[in-house]
Parts: structure tokens; C-alpha cells; sequence
């Protein structure tokens, strides 16, 4: 078997030689030593810091996933499918676990027993061998294709190995691999920061989070590999995603329109992290005006369980809720840093007691810490917990929330436009109900215009839109609802919204009252309304012919209204004329509890129907 030259490990245990001072003579392909599982029983969730507890699943997972690098051809590719995909040896992104891998092989904890392990260092090595061969000559990485020049491949595996780098240094481990990291990572700051670079720096400016990843990599690695032009540079670009990243309605593109999940959960994180290595009070102001829209867009239910998201207007993801108190690992954490700056963001945060309470029921639960799933193994999780967080007080979570523009006001019409994408957000707030929608130029197929929800003080959310045809609140025309078009708007009124389809199929006057909603549908052919109704299991559900419709089943009535009862909510929906309904459960639930379920009320018309949603 010819022998090839590796800068890896070789028998350093054996020898009482210290592994992280040494380089390794050649060695031949597939003889890098494996990684030694976990003794039966561990870890001992008890001895994690509660601000550690995240490193349990990638502790359990990373003898596994170590295990699979290769050490024959392609030397030092991350197999096994652990992250990301195409789970293919020219995608970078695969790699991006050297973080994970240096990580546990640098922090001595009680709880790691890979603490200067040489057979995790050998494997280490490996896969960063195939990581920096993988960069373009520009300094840029591919991730769907071999040479390919990603925006989320290079701007993401700059943090990864900006931190690979880092804990390379704390364990004073492969030095020459340590030159070759710095050479690559300056490359790929140059070819990132470059404001000639469309790939990162397209016209119209999309997928923001992928760009503030990379930006925030480039600014951990000026603090390992100071620069002065080059953090001049930095500076350049923070205020470049500043001016274009963000919607005049408030949130951030991804790719032109909103997400809830990305913008929450990704952007906000990487803009954090950026923030905490540049300080620039920009990235403030920009997560000021997030938090704003935000409130606008979160559902809070009354009992205090957590939000539903106008979710059917996300233009990638399908994020419909967050609990009031997420368990770790949560993937917004991170951005917890800018409540201090930011207070109103701490509305959408577990408060610290909440989390502390989750992690000590965590610490005393005796099942064991399960391997974590191919591909839901992000390293981002573990990347920024050394970070730690400034989650808000229970009181201060309360007092944010009371600051929510729709709980703060009973009466108010908040139009939100994107002139640019030819986008509008409605908001309308009335004693009786919060009411939002969407009209104008869907920036994406999964987006569905039109009324998108109604909440109600007291019942919590009532109607909300899902992503599909079947689920979208609408008019249903030749098996295509009018919510998958776009919808041209106009606004007579405070309390009149006019909007059609393009080509004149439907259209619909919606007014709006103090405490109902009428849509007036006029269809050019047959159609049906339909009403994604969050139905709970002590709900009161009846047509006005006297059936009753029990939770989570599916029922048929000739009627003329169906009336929702919940608590001391009474919620009425009537339509015009006494003509078949019906009304049908889905696998669809909400929240941790599962108890709020997606109910579809269809009412089939020969093309004109008055309905109003009225609260009592």
C-alpha cells in the first residue's frame, strides 16, 4: 500500500509524548486509530454547567461521527451524512464539524473525556486537510458542486474555522496546520469582504443571514489575525448590510421577502455574534427596528404557553410557533445579547428563570443523553455557547410583552410597505380582534397572501393560514386558492381593504369592524371558502343546525354559521344564505402541548359569499 504524508498523530500515547506539540511523520492511508466510544452510563447529565448542558448530544454523537471521517480516498472527508447536504466530498459545508471536533479535543471539562485525545486530533487533521484543499483559489468554498463559489459555504466555514483556529491555539495543537488555517482564513476575508464580490454582494440583496454569517467569521478572524484595512474593510460591510439587508417594513431579506425562522433564529444569532466582536451600534439599530416588526408578527396566546407566527407569509420555513420557554437547544439564544440594548426583544426570550428551571429538570432526568440524528447535529448550537447569553427576567419578559403594539392598543391600522418588492404587511387592531395580511408580489411560492390570521384577546389565535392550498385562508377556485396568486390591494378606508387577483378571478372586499371581519368574495366561477380554524379540546364547536363538531373530528352540516365557544370567548362565523359546510380536523398542532389543532371550515358557493368572523 503506497504510503502518503499526513500531518497527524502518530503514536504519541504510546510514547508519553504530548500530543498537541507534535506533528506526525507520514503515515499510510486508513490506519488513523479510531475513537474510543463512551463508557456504558455516560455522561452524567448531573456534572454538565447549566450553560454546558447543549455539549451532551454532541459529546454522545461525536465518537460516531468522528469515527466517519475518512482515512483512505477521499482522505479526511466528514462521511457518514452527519451534516448537511449533498453528503458529497466537494461540499464544504460537510466539514464545517472541525469546530465540533477541536472543540472537545481543547476544553478540559469533567465531563470530556476527549480532552487531548490523539485519535480525535489524528481525525482532526484529516478533515481539515480536506477542508482547506476544498477552498477555490479566490478563497471562497463550494457547497452544491466541486469549485462552486457558496455564499453560505464560505461565509459559514469562515466562523467554523476562525473558531477551529482558536481552540487550535488553546491547546497549542498542529502548528503547521494552524499556518495553513490562517493563510486560508485570510483568503476567504478577502474574497468575502470584497465589495466587487457578487456572489456575497448581489443586486437585489439576498439571503442576509448567509452574508452576516460571514461577516461575523471575518470579524472573529481579524481578532486572531489583526488587520487594520482589512477591519476597515469589516466596517465597510456592516454598514453595506445596514443600508440593504433590511426591509423598510423591518425584517431582514431571506431571500427578498420575510422568514420568520431564519430571520429569528439564524440572522439575529449571526448578527449578535458580530456584534459582540465589533461593537457597531448599527447592528442595534437594525435588531431595534427587527424587534418592532417582530412584535407585529408573534401571536401571544393568553394562557401564557408561548406565540403562533404568521408563518404563512415565511418565505422558506415552516416555523409556526415558539413555546414561551424553549428547552436547550435553542438556536436564538445567541441573539438573547442585544435585550440589554434591546429590551422589547425580550418578549420572544425564555426568561432566565424559566431556563434555569428547564435545565435543572434536565440535570435530574436519569434517561440517558441520546445520540443526536444525522443532519440535526448544527454545530452553530455548541459554536455559540461560549458566548453565554443575557436572557431577560421574568419581570422584564412580562413588561416587554405588555409593550407588544397589538396588547398595548385596542385600535389601530399599521400598513407596512416594501415599495422595492412591491410588498405590503397589514396589521389591524380592533377591540375585538388583531387581524393581519399580506398583498402585493409574493416573494416566494410557499408565501400565501391575503388574511393570513385573526386573534382575539381573550381565545388566542382563531384562524391562521397555513402554508398550502388546503390550509390557507381563502378562496378556493378550480382547486386553486386566491392566496397562491398575487393579490393587487387597494385601501379605500381604515376599515376597507379591496384587493383581486390579477387576472380577475376573485376578488374581495374585506371591512373591517370593531369587533368583526367580513370578506365579500366575488368569484367569476364555482368556489369555496376557506377557514383554517386553532381549535382546543374544550372548545365548543356548533353549526347553526345544531351539530356539534368535537375536537379533532370531521363533521357535515347544512347551516348558515358555526360558533366557536372558549371560556368566556364566543367566536361567530356566518355566512350568506343556509348551504353545506364542513369542517375537518388535520394532523396540524401547535405548541408543546399539541392541544391547539388545525381545523379547515370550507363553505362551497357558486362564486358570491358574505362571511364574517364576529367576537362576542
Amino acid at each position: 500500500m503506497p504510503v502518503k504524508r499526513r500531518t497527524v498523530l502518530l503514536g504519541a500515547a504510546s510514547a508519553g509524548l504530548a500530543p498537541a506539540l507534535m506533528s506526525s511523520p507520514a503515515r499510510a492511508a486508513g490506519s488513523l486509530p479510531l475513537l474510543a466510544s463512551l463508557p456504558v452510563g455516560a455522561p452524567d447529565r448531573r456534572v454538565f454547567a447549566a450553560g454546558e448542558q447543549r455539549f451532551a448530544g454532541y459529546l454522545v454523537t461525536l465518537a460516531p461521527m468522528t469515527n466517519d471521517i475518512v482515512d483512505t480516498d477521499p482522505y479526511g472527508f466528514m462521511g457518514g451524512g452527519w451534516w448537511r447536504t449533498p453528503a458529497q466530498p466537494f461540499n464544504a459545508r460537510v466539514q464545517e464539524h472541525v469546530f465540533t471536533l477541536s472543540w472537545f479535543y481543547a476544553n478540559q471539562r469533567a465531563w470530556n473525556p476527549y480532552h487531548r485525545d490523539p485519535a480525535l486530533l489524528g481525525r482532526l487533521d484529516a478533515a481539515l486537510e480536506h477542508y482547506l484543499k476544498l477552498q477555490n483559489p479566490d478563497g471562497s468554498w463550494p457547497e452544491y458542486a466541486p469549485g462552486e463559489r457558496g455564499k453560505a459555504s464560505s461565509g459559514f466555514g469562515l466562523g467554523y474555522l476562525a473558531k477551529t483556529l482558536a481552540n487550535l491555539r488553546q491547546a497549542g495543537a498542529l502548528p503547521s496546520r494552524r499556518t495553513e488555517l490562517e493563510v486560508a482564513l485570510r483568503k476567504g476575508v478577502d474574497w468575502y469582504l470584497d465589495p466587487a464580490n457578487t456572489v456575497v454582494w448581489d443586486d437585489p440583496f439576498q439571503y442576509t443571514n448567509q452574508a452576516v454569517a460571514g461577516v461575523a467569521g471575518s470579524a472573529l478572524t481579524l481578532r486572531l489575525l489583526p488587520d487594520q484595512a482589512r477591519w476597515l474593510r469589516l466596517q465597510e460591510r456592516i454598514r453595506y448590510v445596514a443600508k440593504w439587508s433590511q426591509s423598510p417594513a423591518g425584517f431582514f431579506y431571506d431571500p427578498r421577502g420575510m422568514d420568520i425562522n431564519y430571520n429569528f433564529e439564524v440572522m439575529l444569532p449571526e448578527m449578535a455574534e458580530l456584534y459582540l466582536h465589533s461593537r457597531n451600534p448599527l447592528l442595534v439599530s437594525m435588531t431595534r427596528k427587527f424587534t418592532d416588526w417582530f412584535g407585529y408578527n408573534l401571536l401571544r396566546e393568553p394562557d401564557g404557553s408561548g406565540w403562533l407566527t404568521y408563518y404563512a407569509v415565511s418565505d422558506r420555513t415552516a416555523t409556526a410557533y415558539y413555546d414561551d420557554a424553549i428547552p436547550d437547544p435553542d438556536r436564538s439564544i445567541l441573539g438573547s445579547h442585544f435585550v440589554p440594548a434591546v429590551p422589547e426583544l425580550g418578549a420572544f426570550f425564555t426568561s432566565r428563570e424559566d431556563k434555569a428551571a428547564l435545565r435543572a429538570g434536565w440535570a435530574a432526568d436519569p434517561a440517558p443523553v441520546p445520540v443526536l440524528a444525522k443532519q440535526d447535529t448544527s454545530p452553530r448550537i455548541i459554536a455559540h455557547a461560549p458566548y453565554g447569553e443575557t436572557l431577560p427576567t421574568s419581570a422584564a419578559k412580562r413588561a416587554a410583552i405588555a409593550r407588544i403594539p397589538y396588547l398595548r392598543q385596542d385600535h389601530f391600522t399599521e400598513l407596512r410597505r416594501d415599495e422595492v418588492e412591491n410588498q405590503d404587511y397589514l396589521y389591524v387592531r380592533r377591540p375585538g380582534f388583531y387581524l393581519g395580511a399580506f398583498f402585493g408580489t409574493r416573494p416566494g411560492s410557499v408565501v400565501k397572501a391575503g388574511t393570513g390570521f385573526l386573534w382575539h384577546p381573550v381565545a388566542g389565535t382563531v384562524i391562521h393560514a397555513q402554508q398550502t392550498s388546503t390550509g390557507c385562508w381563502a378562496t378556493v377556485r378550480n382547486g386553486k386558492a386566491d392566496a397562491e396568486s398575487n393579490l393587487v390591494a387597494e385601501y379605500p378606508s381604515e376599515d376597507l381593504v379591496r384587493y383581486r387577483t390579477t387576472d380577475g378571478s376573485v376578488s374581495t372586499d374585506l371591512i373591517l369592524g370593531s369587533n368583526s371581519v367580513t370578506r365579500r368574495v366575488a368569484a367569476t366561477a364555482a368556489a369555496t371558502e376557506q377557514v383554517p380554524l386553532v381549535l382546543r379540546p374544550g372548545d365548543e364547536v356548533t353549526f347553526s343546525d345544531g351539530t356539534v363538531v368535537p375536537y379533532n373530528q370531521t363533521r357535515t352540516a347544512t347551516a348558515e354559521a358555526l360558533t366557536i365557544k372558549r371560556g368566556a370567548a364566543v367566536i361567530t362565523i356566518t355566512w350568506s344564505g343556509n348551504r353545506p359546510a364542513s369542517l375537518t380536523t388535520s394532523t396540524r398542532t401547535y405548541l408543546r402541548d399539541q392541544s391547539r389543532r388545525i381545523h379547515v371550515l370550507r363553505i362551497p358557493h357558486d362564486g358570491v359569499l358574505e362571511t364574517t368572523v364576529r367576537a362576542g
